[in-house]
């Protein structure tokens, strides 16, 4: 990923507290027989194993993902949060001399490692089972693995493989106005903060973050 130094994270534990926040990711292969190939999963991290921790995620045994033998190997992760066009019209500078473009502001992790597919049932229901309690936290009556009949567990489990991705290395984007002049940050957090979108807001708050230790 190309990440200009103003826009560059370094530290893996803002990058691995930005995948619990944004656990939704892309996993994506490449091998002879099947090409790029991606899927689409929530992940879980266990940062008390490897050198890096760990990416634990399922799929569905009929996702032919798992079958491409050559896979086993180097795998990327590609997780991404709020995101939100930035139109000139925010900066002072464009009032001042006019040379200014639009751009878009994001946040993007990259993880490399190294993934394997894990065909076992007592993996796959911890798995499950943790990812559930995780996610099911915030609600007011958290649903339970064991809510489900057991029978219907199972047979749900015998369709899902495991996935774990041993991380080698970690890249994080956060392209957050860094490269703008104070006034120019400042107008950009005003008019995302004003934006009725729930993601713009989110974006906003990035912005505000990253302009405390952004040189200028």
């Amino acid at each position: 990923m190309y990440i200009p130094n103003s826009f560059r994270e370094t530290d893996p534990a803002v990058m691995l507290d930005f995948i619990d926040a944004h656990p939704f990711g892309a996993l994506i292969t490449t091998s002879p027989s099947a090409g790029l190939f991606a899927t689409h999963l929530p992940f879980l991290t266990d940062r008390a194993r490897g050198d890096h921790g760990v990416l634990q995620g399922h799929i569905a045994r009929a996702n032919p993902h798992h079958d491409f033998p050559d896979t086993v190997a180097d795998a990327m992760v590609i997780f991404t949060g709020p995101d939100a066009y930035i139109t000139p019209t925010w900066y002072p500078a464009k009032q001042e001399h006019g040379k200014v473009v639009p751009t878009w502001n994001y946040v993007a992790v990259h993880v490399y490692g190294t993934l394997r597919f894990i065909d076992d049932r007592e993996f796959l229901m911890r798995h499950l089972d943790t990812l559930t309690d995780q996610h099911e936290a915030s609600q007011s009556h958290p649903w339970a693995m064991h809510d489900a009949p057991q029978d219907f567990l199972e047979a749900l489990a015998r369709g899902t493989i495991g996935v774990e991705l041993e991380i080698t290395r970690l890249e994080g984007k956060w392209k957050m106005s860094q490269n703008r002049s104070h006034g120019d940050v400042d107008g950009v957090i005003a008019g995302l903060a004003s934006s009725s979108s729930e993601r713009e807001r989110a974006v906003a708050d990035h912005v505000a973050s990253r302009k405390k230790i952004a040189p200028h």
